[in-house]
């Protein structure tokens, strides 16, 4: 029997599934990973650190489904979006890889924005500090000798392709979080590239998530006991490939996405840039089909975050918190504990705790946690309706979707019903290994990338969404009000 393997390349961990050819997950496996920040506003992780746990994420599933692993026909990969990793001329990283979540090219990104404003319609969205261009412009400045030395410039999930098959190869969702890929023609941006002092030959070749990009090294396959025509498929950026896990390829499909960062994310089928609401407008995972995006650099890691300084175990906060919730928190959290991006575009903004009092405790807190990060998606909804788009309901994946406290707390902010599906917290990795069985079969997007069963429908709570509009305009309000105090002297 054919399966099929997906690998994630997050931030937090490398998330790997094998599935059969009925969708099943037949193992799972996770390995963590640890975020550098040797200077404020830097966020790095070496590359082979993602290669060391992808092999040991498949040394786990070999040992739960040896016989099944070595039926794996296709693999495909999904990652972090917009990282810079950068090969000298033997393919070997220069440098620690500079994540999304870093916010030093901030100059150098409003630069891009000032010297080229034609560019942002094709290329989706204004240049931001977490994209790719920007930090090629930042590593030109800071670095020149290591600008000088780059003859490649890949995304993580490629450099995890580049050990898997021996080829630079990039697909169009991860591409599209570059800044320099033209989104209408699926193709680099020759203006964009040469605005950052670069040509397409420092960049991977192309190709569609949904397609073959290459076949597994020899050597790999007989590592890891696998045949040697293994299909390596295009896969996609972690939310294309989320997206393509919950079926949502078709236009109008929405849902939220709840990992280390946080998205909401409607597919179109058209390419539809609205720059000017910081609304992302990027190429999907499969052909012909494009997205509109808000993206937060700040989800469920708040909710972690708290865990960790609280020393509780997040199951325990949650339950806790749900037990006593009655009505929103008088405790206002702003979630920016790594910056902004919509609706902001601050990657100076850090989290605030407004409004304690002697009796607030730990429940308080996390109810306050849990909203502050509901009430970025209020703003990710309102950018996304100033960009001419509306929303009848919402999925939820990722991890923080395993909640259904939270889910109900979404639906109320938002005043939108949240749909909770079976194995959503599978997100981009099983998104990845449906683009595996695509490239390998050739079968058409929808006859695979079907929705999941839904576990439940949260509808919102009238008195609920009318006790939280005003505490949405006081999280505004206090963004707005502390501004001018985030940004450094």
């Amino acid at each position: 029997m054919p399966h099929y393997l997906g690998i994630d390349v997050g931030t937090s961990a490398v998330k790997a599934i094998l599935v059969d050819e009925r969708q099943a997950a037949v193992a799972e496996a996770e390995v963590p990973l640890q975020v550098s920040r040797p200077q404020d506003l830097w966020s790095e992780q070496d590359p082979e650190t993602w290669w060391w746990a992808v092999q040991a994420a498949l040394k786990q599933i070999r040992a739960t489904a040896g016989a099944a692993f070595g039926d794996v026909c296709g693999i495909g990969l999904s990652g972090q979006m917009h990282g810079a990793v950068l090969l000298d001329r033997d393919n070997r990283p220069l440098r620690p890889a500079i994540l999304w979540n870093d916010g030093r090219s901030f100059r150098e990104a409003e630069e891009l924005r000032a010297q080229h404003p034609e560019l942002s319609r094709a290329m989706g969205v204004i240049p931001m500090p977490g994209f790719t261009a920007p930090k090629l412009a930042w590593l030109a400045r800071h670095e020149p000798e290591t600008f000088r030395a780059v003859r490649k410039v890949i995304l993580p999930k490629d450099y995890i392709r580049l050990k898997l098959t021996g080829d630079v190869v990039t697909e169009m969702s991860d591409a599209a979080g570059t800044w320099w890929l033209d989104q209408a023609k699926r193709d680099w941006s020759d203006a964009a590239l040469a605005a950052t002092g670069l040509t397409r030959d420092h960049m991977a070749s192309l190709t569609e998530g949904s397609q073959v990009s290459g076949t597994l090294r020899p050597e790999i396959a007989e590592q890891w006991g696998l045949r040697n025509d293994v299909v390596v498929a295009g896969g996609g950026g972690d939310a294309a490939a989320g997206a393509v896990g919950l079926g949502a390829i078709e236009d109008g499909s929405a849902f939220i996405s709840l990992g280390t960062s946080g998205q909401l994310f409607v597919t179109t089928e058209h390419f539809s840039p609205a720059p000017e609401a910081l609304v992302h407008s990027f190429c999907h995972a499969v052909p012909g089909r494009w997205f509109q995006m808000a993206a937060m650099l700040n989800g469920a890691s708040c909710l972690a975050w708290a865990a960790h300084l609280l020393k509780q175990d997040i199951g325990e906060l949650l339950c806790k918190a749900e037990a006593a919730y009655r009505r929103p928190s008088t405790i206002l959290f702003l979630p920016y504990l790594a910056g902004e991006r919509t609706p902001h575009n601050d990657p100076y903004a850090r989290g605030v705790i407004f409004g304690l009092s002697p009796e607030t405790d730990q429940t308080d807190l996390v109810q306050a946690v849990l909203e502050g990060v509901a009430f970025s998606f209020a703003d990710a909804r309102r950018a996304l309706e100033q960009a001419g788009t509306s929303l009848t309901h919402a999925g939820m994946i990722g991890g923080g979707s395993r909640s259904a406290f939270w889910a109900r707390i979404f639906a109320s902010v938002l005043n939108l019903p949240m749909v909770r599906y079976e194995g959503s917290d599978k997100g981009p990795a099983f998104g990845a290994a449906r683009l595996a069985r695509l490239a390998t079969t050739g079968e058409a997007p929808e006859t695979v990338c079907t929705t999941p069963n839904i576990l439940e429908t949260i509808e919102p709570e009238v008195h609920l969404v009318d006790l939280y509009r005003p505490r949405v305009e006081a999280f505004r309000s206090l963004y707005q009000a502390l501004k001018p105090e985030f940004v450094p002297s």
